[in-house]
């Protein structure tokens, strides 16, 4: 087994490595999580030989399944959300190394007759008792899950046994911290992997290769270049089904403490000492600790919610939130958050970072921008009426990559100025697609590599930031308490404002 402490880590700079042979044990597997998204991914991984021969996968659910059943369930999702079987071949040898067995995760005898299945697929699949537990179950199981592990015996080894728990990890910042006692009284720090699967997207990886490997950006990467930060994760969908979790999540919990939070802290954070994982999650965490809500004083001018109405989606007239199978029709639920952050430290001192993320927007986009000051003198006031912010987008999704605005002449004997565009994507600098965000995490995990992972304390550090806006906004209120904004539109009047009132704008998407 390749050693936590001693493994090179890979930040995508290091060549790909093959994980030991081992099982990953999928607790909840009869869920979509696993048919659209883990299985396809490992799969992928599986097609580009950079997986084991000996990988097993077992599936863990309380329905009462056959592998046989668990196999094809599997492979029409490869089918359906992957890229396809392909070579059959490969396939029948993938599916050799799938199995279900059904158990209760609140039932310790399910948890030892998992064990004992667990030691006869060492004996025959050579897997050498290696294990990677993945929970992916509703997050109020997290803790029962962790702990019945650890009564029966399956995480008393760091070296061999490694555990991963989906988002959202709690949800405020007691029930963060309960949960990490509960976690780390079973098993160590470093056999934990938090993941967020935005972590694995190639270009959030490339953020910081294209910040500390390039000599003429990260000297403007401050307060005195820099005029502000935005960072956008924008939905198309609804609820699709999921109104028992959303009811309770709501935007902040759902999407800005994970996702738009690990965005947020890459962007800022200082340069690591090294690639290990911990010298880059200390950066992370040091960044979080001195970010603060632009006014706690006053939250309506640091943090909109709203929520969206009836609208229109590519010409289809859709629900709104209260309408959606499952919402309250009374519901305060936000579906919009935006915040206005600044961070109180050398680099950063008045330079604000605004943050959205909405359900029911007219694109799905994942951005960082980041907008530099004007011009100190503006000399071409007869070129033009007036010159655009140079602006820095990093596209994490879709069109993965890397635009550069700035001003040129426009061909002619006039002198006329105009905002053009450098922009790098992945897909055709490299003729190949990125490899897909789970499957690169779950390699991560098998070798041991905790970078892409969220710690403990980064967590913490989050949920300590917002637990100001989640006091006011989880307070009863009547329906008429949050904004609306219609379906298919870019948020509330009053995100507008929250830029507006430092004359600024939302960058166009």
């Amino acid at each position: 087994m390749v050693s936590l402490i001693d493994n090179p880590l890979r930040v995508g700079l290091q060549q790909d490595r093959i994980p030991e042979p081992q099982i990953l044990i999928i607790f909840g597997a009869s869920g979509d999580l696993t048919q659209r998204k883990l299985v396809p991914a490992l799969y992928q991984m599986k097609q580009e030989r950079r997986l084991p021969p000996e990988l097993t996968i077992v599936g863990v659910a309380r329905r009462d399944w056959s592998h046989e059943f668990f196999r094809e369930h599997l492979r029409e999702g490869i089918d359906g959300y992957g890229g396809g079987i392909g070579n059959e071949a490969v396939w029948q040898d993938f599916a050799r190394g799938l199995f279900y067995c059904s158990g209760n995760i609140d039932q310790p005898e399910s948890y030892h007759r998992l064990k004992a299945f667990l030691s006869e697929l060492d004996e025959s699949r050579g897997t050498r008792g290696n294990r990677v537990f993945y929970l992916s179950v509703a997050p109020r199981f997290f803790g029962e899950a962790t702990q019945q592990l650890g009564d029966a015996g399956m995480l008393a080894d760091p070296s061999k046994q490694r555990l991963v728990i989906e988002k959202p990890f709690g949800k405020d910042l007691a029930t963060a911290r309960v949960l990490n006692r509960v976690v780390q009284k079973v098993c160590r720090e470093e056999q934990i992997y938090r993941i967020d699967h935005y972590l694995g997207k190639e270009t959030v990886q490339n953020l910081m290769v294209f910040r500390f490997a390039n000599a003429i950006f990260e000297p403007l990467w401050n307060r005195q270049f820099v005029d502000h930060i935005q960072i956008t994760v924008s939905e198309t969908v609804g609820l699709e089904g999921r109104a028992g979790y959303y009811e309770t999540a709501g935007a902040l919990r759902d999407m800005v403490q994970n996702h738009l939070m690990q965005l947020f802290s890459l962007t800022a954070m200082e340069a690591p000492n090294s690639l290990d994982a911990d010298s880059i999650r200390n950066e992370k965490v040091k960044v979080l600790q001195v970010t603060r809500l632009a006014d706690l004083d006053d939250l309506s001018l640091c943090a909109s919610r709203g929520q969206y109405a009836p609208g229109w989606m590519k010409g289809e007239a859709v629900p709104g939130y209260r309408s959606e199978e499952g919402a309250s029709d009374e519901s305060t639920t936000p579906t919009y958050a935006a915040l206005k952050l600044v961070v109180d430290n050398w680099r950063w001192k008045g330079v604000p970072f605004y943050l959205r993320t909405g359900k029911r927007m007219p694109k799905k986009v994942s951005e960082i921008s980041i907008h530099f000051k004007e011009v100190p003198f503006m000399m071409f006031q007869s070129a033009a009426k007036q010159l655009n912010h140079n602006v820095l987008a990093l596209r994490i999704q879709p069109n993965e990559g890397i635009s550069m605005r700035f001003e040129v002449k426009t061909p002619g004997n006039s002198l006329r100025t105009r905002s053009v565009a450098m922009d790098f994507r992945y897909d055709a600098a490299f003729g190949k697609p990125s490899t897909e965000a789970y499957g690169r995490l779950l390699v991560d995990c098998m070798l041991g590599d905790q970078t892409l992972f969220t710690r403990g304390d980064e967590v913490e550090a989050s949920w300590r930031l917002l637990t100001p806006v989640l006091e006011v906004w989880d307070a009863p209120a009547p329906p008429d308490a949050i904004p609306l904004y219609e379906a298919g539109t870019w948020g509330p009047v009053e995100a507008e404002l929250l830029l507006n009132r430092d004359r600024r704008r939302w960058r166009r998407l």
